[in-house]
């Protein structure tokens, strides 16, 4: 296990107890604190400071971080507060040293690493067997579906490409699990020369760029189909949070600045269709009333994933579709 861990006499005291514990498989990366006085100092037990609390952030988007411990004293309730803010949305474990309050909890408010007492704050969505279930699960179906829709997506092909000039199907940057970069597939629903790739400008009802086509497959989601292999190469899962757009706007301001937490979005691999889908959030995200209870509804999913609400979505997605006065 991999972790990081806050600097201070607290964390000394965190430090002290997992180094003495026997048999601990543990890697400790490094410190991470925004204090830079005698209060912190740039080693602890030989574990160098590696940076600040958004040092932190970045570090665990970009590396495999398992756990981050939070090692200060509770009464620090402001200090808290804007660490677990800025952290919360990493699809890590996050606790906070036991040892961090002269309060003692009944015994079962604790979870232990070694000698370490524990209080849980933000556990990672899946892991372990249910994230295997799901990814089998993902697989096994998008293949069946693959076979299964494989006319649909040639007679879609044929209509694209009678219609006007251009490749069938094109891709799209977005976001995918811990906000990494991914590239889904689609098929073309606009004039090439008016394709927009990193999706800047929303598509709204009666578009020009629209070929008629591609209005009758964005209506119905059979441009989303390809996105089927995505799910296949382990890019997408085939229920999640919608991948969006790095560039995408509502109401010209980006996602990430219109709704609070919106990256939390990103603790699980994206989706084919999800929560907010299948409760009828469909269609354009042109102001702050269409995103933010897309966002709820992801958020929600997230906290009570598993197999079967993802056999519960699935079987509600086809319903969702034909209820699609907000899509287009």
């Amino acid at each position: 296990m991999d972790s990081a861990v806050r600097c201070g006499k607290v964390a000394e005291e965190a430090l002290t107890a997992l180094e003495s514990s026997p048999d601990l498989d543990i890697e400790i990366i490094g410190l991470f604190d925004d204090r830079f006085d005698g209060r912190s100092p740039q080693s602890i037990h030989a574990h160098e400071k590696m940076g600040r609390i958004a040092d932190l952030a970045t570090y665990a988007g970009a590396n495999r971080v398992d756990l981050i411990i939070v090692a200060i004293p509770l009464s620090a309730e402001a200090r808290l507060l804007y660490i677990l803010k800025r952290l919360w949305e990493l699809p890590v474990d996050i606790r906070i040293s036991g040892n961090a309050s002269r309060l003692k909890f009944s015994p079962c408010a604790y979870t232990f690493i070694g000698l370490l007492p524990l209080l849980s704050v933000f556990d990672r969505p899946l892991e372990g067997w249910g994230l295997f279930l799901k990814n089998v699960f993902d697989r096994v179906i998008a293949g069946l579906a693959i076979i299964n829709f494989a006319p649909v997506m040639l007679v879609v092909a044929a209509a694209i490409k009678l219609e006007s000039k251009g490749s069938v199907t094109l891709k799209q940057k977005r976001y995918g699990f811990n906000s990494e970069l991914i590239e889904v597939f689609k098929f073309r629903s606009m004039y090439t020369d008016l394709c927009d790739a990193n999706t800047t400008t929303l598509v709204s009802k009666s578009n020009p760029r629209v070929t008629r086509v591609g209005r009758l497959i964005r209506k119905t989601s059979l441009d989303e189909l390809p996105q089927l292999f995505n799910v296949l190469t382990g890019q997408l899962s085939l229920v999640g949070p919608r991948p969006h757009a790095t560039q995408a706007k509502s109401a010209d301001t980006l996602y990430e600045q219109v709704v609070d937490g919106y990256f939390a979005r990103h603790k699980v691999r994206p989706g084919i269709t999800g929560w907010a889908q299948t409760n009828v959030w469909r269609g354009e995200t042109d102001t702050r009333e269409k995103i933010e209870p897309r966002v709820i509804y992801d958020l929600d999913y997230i906290d009570h994933l598993s197999l079967m609400l993802d056999i519960k979505i699935l079987a509600r997605t086809p319903v969702a579709l034909l209820k699609s006065e907000n899509a287009y």
